[in-house]
């Protein structure tokens, strides 16, 4: 089970069967669901379903899919399927909070990933979000290496990094323009970074994932502290 959250790009090689459920953000209050943040950039992304679990999901999703495709768009039947979709939401947040165990250094990557999500177009130097965040360069690295086994200088950088590959995938901006978003001074910095973590340059990246087609995704929408 995957979980795209708004303004992420996706690419699959290969083909792939899977039921596909999308909503409007608006439709579900965090009332509905428990205060389960659907949005939430740095949330759990991928389950891999087994048992029961497994059972639930697989039931919520087919009737989801049925009543959608037998049942008019009228109040009864719209009444319906939002509860439906808060069933099945409310579902993925109990295996989400069972994979969260809590700890202080949790904690800490949780603020440092959704002060990245705003931040990471303006600055790559973890010296920046240490002092925002109010410890040292030390803590947050143990809460990175804690968390993801990266230390929090390669969880910037892969945050720059996939920004990038979307940007070149996803958009006609001009790999300059791409750079100086990201805030590379220089197209030949931008370059450099680019080719050190995808492995090829910027414009060999974009003709291999068949960029430079239009924007075809919105803009990032940045996380909530």
């Amino acid at each position: 089970q995957l979980w795209v959250r708004p303004g992420q790009a996706l690419r699959f090689s290969g083909a792939m069967d899977a039921t596909l459920v999308a909503w409007d953000r608006d439709l579900l209050r965090p009332d509905d669901l428990a205060g389960f943040a659907v949005d939430d950039p740095i949330g759990p992304d991928r389950w891999q379903l087994a048992g029961e679990d497994e059972d639930a999901i697989i039931s919520e999703v087919t009737q989801l899919s049925v009543d959608c495709d037998r049942h008019a768009s009228d109040r009864v039947a719209g009444a319906l399927l939002k509860h439906q979709l808060a069933v099945l939401v409310l579902r993925i947040a109990m295996l989400a909070g069972e994979d969260a165990a809590p700890s202080a250094e949790r904690r800490t990557f949780a603020r440092f990933r959704r002060r990245l999500e705003q931040e990471h177009p303006h600055s790559r130097r973890v010296e920046d979000y240490a002092d925002r965040l109010g410890c040292s360069v030390r803590t947050l690295t143990r809460a990175s290496l804690a968390v993801t086994g990266r230390t929090a200088k390669q969880v910037v950088d892969d945050r720059v990094a996939l920004e990038a590959r979307r940007l070149l995938a996803c958009t006609d901006l001009s790999v300059a323009e791409i750079g100086r978003r990201l805030g590379f001074g220089e197209p030949t910095n931008f370059g450099r970074f680019f080719h050190r973590e995808a492995g090829l340059s910027p414009g060999a990246f974009r003709t291999a994932s068949g960029g430079e087609a239009g924007p075809r995704v919105p803009a990032q929408r940045p996380g909530t502290d």
